[in-house]
């Protein structure tokens, strides 16, 4: 198992190379001359040949290209993501706590979704075609359809406005969990307790679960057993699920006035802050690649077939 795990962290270096030097070619994706895109994100009236040759010259932009992006990678393997453009503060201390922000957002809207996935999934594989299963099914797609800013919009007019139940904005208590969590989460569950369910009923109809019956097994156990097996391929899902959700939180940090990663790319996108872009893209991105390979190696210790295909 060593030896796989050790494989498949190799296998993923590539691919993180690939990822940092497309996300370092970004800011020359502008049509402006990137010294320019910084002084005009720092508001500069007057722009004139002379400044941006300094600016260049500040920021190593007259460099060779090959040497701006290995000074940039080794930057950031030490969490240095430079500066921003517009606060002139470091990247790494504008998206430090942002992240933070969403990763607890994240985590969150993860566990209730994994939570809730299985129950359903299980729940609706061992009432095939029943009431239960069509009535889960029918609501899951139904809410499934609706766009997330809608959803989110009328939750907060029901619960907050309405009711003055629950808070409408920002973070502090658990209660400002509960709308934003609520919404990621009926988004995603209705997708992946399908998974669960379709995982559960292959399962049903394998022999070893007619064997167990056969030799008066437990019915608990043998769904237990039957779970184990379909969680191999939920766990793939599962495991992408977080860096998926840390990545699809602009509308809802936005309407909710989440202080993370969503809120903070739209802020930088709209004042072309290239370093705080840049750092966002490759976090993601990072996080996407990381999750893929841990999915990977759990699915190999449940199932030993896998580590001889690598």
């Amino acid at each position: 198992m060593g030896s796989y795990i050790a494989k498949r962290l190799l296998l993923s270096v590539p691919l993180l190379l690939v990822i940092s030097f497309l996300t370092f070619i970004l800011i020359n994706l502008s049509p402006m001359d990137p010294a320019e895109v910084v002084l005009r994100a720092q508001e500069v009236p007057l722009i004139t040949e002379e400044l941006i040759a300094q600016t260049k010259e500040e920021l190593g932009l007259n460099q060779p290209f090959m040497m701006q992006y290995a000074d940039w990678l080794m930057a950031c393997l030490q969490f240095d993501f430079g500066t921003s453009y517009v606060t002139g503060e470091p990247v790494w201390s504008l998206i430090g706590p942002a992240f933070l922000n969403t990763f607890k957002l994240t985590l969150v809207s993860s566990i209730v979704i994994i939570v809730l996935s299985i129950v359903l999934g299980v729940i609706c594989a061992l009432r095939e075609g029943k009431l239960v299963d069509q009535s889960v099914r029918g609501i899951s797609f139904f809410l499934t359809a609706m766009p997330s800013y809608w959803l989110a919009s009328v939750m907060i007019w029901y619960f907050s406005v309405k009711l003055d139940l629950l808070p409408t904005s920002g973070m502090g208590s658990y209660q400002h969990y509960i709308l934003p969590v609520t919404v990621i989460s009926i988004g995603y569950v209705g997708i992946y307790f399908r998974n669960v369910r379709s995982s559960m009923l292959n399962n049903l109809n394998e022999d070893y679960v007619l064997y167990g019956r056969a030799c008066g097994l437990p019915e608990n156990k043998i769904t237990l057993r039957i779970l184990r097996n379909s969680l191999q391929v939920a766990i793939s899902i599962f495991c992408m699920a977080i860096p998926i959700i840390l990545g699809s939180t602009v509308v809802i940090e936005n309407v909710f006035a989440w202080p993370g990663l969503g809120r903070l790319s739209i802020k930088s996108i709209l004042s072309r802050d290239f370093p705080v872009i840049q750092a966002y893209v490759l976090i993601v991105a990072v996080a996407f690649v990381m999750f893929n390979t841990i999915s990977d190696i759990i699915n190999a210790a449940l199932n030993p077939k896998l580590r001889k295909e690598l």
